[in-house]
C-alpha cells in the first residue's frame, strides 16, 4: 500500500507499513476482497488526502471518522464526496456555517473539497476504508493506529497547524498534538444531530485564517466553485 504515497508522506511514514499491525491490515483488506465484499474508496484513493496534500504543504486539519459507505461517495478525502453525487448533511451544515462565516461563500452544487486539499488542508479520515453499506465497519482494524502517527508526524516535526477537531471523536486525538507548537480548534460535529449544540457559529473557518495569518502563512480560500 506504500508505493503511490508522497515522497513526503513515505519519508515520514515508511516505517509503519513494515510493522504488525499494517501487514495485519492488508491480510484484512485482501480477505474483504476474496469475500467478494466491496470496499470503498477504490484503492488508488485511499492515500488521497496524504497525496493531494504533501506532509511539507500541510497547514491546517481538518479530521474525519470514516468514509462514506454509499456507492461513488468516498474519494479519501474527509467530509468530500465527488462531483455529481448528492452533498451529505454534514457537509451541507458545513457550507451553511460558511455562507455566515465567510464573506462571498456561496455553496456550491457540488461537494467536492479537492480545492482546500490543494491548497494545504489535510482532509483526514481516521478510518480509510469501510465496507460498502456498513459504517464503521473496518474500525479498530489498524487504520487509527496508522492515522495517530500521522498527526503525531505533523505535532512533532512541523509548526503552526490548526487542527480543526469536530465531535468527540476527533477531540479526543488532541492529546496527540503539541498545543504549544501548533493551535488546536473544537466545536460540536457539523452533524445534523450536534451542529446546533456548538458547530453553528463557532466561526472555525474564518478563525483558521486568522491563526494562519498570525503565523505569516497565506489563508486559506474557502470558496467552492
Amino acid at each position: 500500500m506504500s508505493a503511490a504515497l508522497e515522497p513526503g508522506w513515505l519519508t515520514v511514514l515508511e516505517g509503519e507499513f513494515e510493522k504488525d499491525y499494517m501487514k495485519s491490515l492488508k491480510a484484512f483488506l485482501l480477505e474483504e476482497k476474496e469475500k467478494g465484499n466491496t470496499v470503498y474508496p477504490k484503492g488508488t484513493d485511499i492515500f488521497n488526502a496524504l497525496n493531494t496534500t504533501p506532509f511539507d504543504k500541510v497547514k491546517v486539519v481538518i479530521l474525519g471518522q470514516d468514509p462514506y459507505h454509499g456507492a461513488g461517495q468516498a474519494h479519501g478525502l474527509s467530509f468530500s464526496v465527488q462531483k455529481g453525487v448528492t452533498v451529505p448533511p454534514s457537509l451541507k451544515n458545513m457550507y451553511k456555517e460558511l455562507e455566515t462565516d465567510i464573506d462571498g461563500f456561496k455553496t456550491p452544487g457540488h461537494g467536492n473539497l479537492t480545492h482546500w486539499a490543494e491548497q494545504g488542508v489535510l482532509l483526514l479520515n481516521a478510518t480509510l476504508t469501510v465496507r460498502a453499506s456498513e459504517a464503521g465497519s473496518h474500525q479498530k482494524r489498524g487504520w487509527e493506529i496508522f492515522t495517530d502517527e500521522i498527526i503525531k508526524a505533523l505535532s512533532q516535526k512541523r509548526e503552526h497547524i490548526v487542527f480543526v477537531l469536530w465531535g468527540k471523536y476527533a477531540q479526543q486525538k488532541a492529546e496527540l498534538i503539541d498545543a504549544r507548537k501548533h493551535h488546536v480548534l473544537m466545536a460540536a460535529h457539523p452533524s445534523p444531530f450536534s451542529a446546533y449544540n456548538g458547530f453553528f457559529g463557532s466561526k472555525h473557518f474564518s478563525k483558521t485564517n486568522q491563526l494562519l495569518v498570525q503565523d505569516n502563512l497565506t489563508p486559506i480560500d474557502w470558496k467552492l466553485i
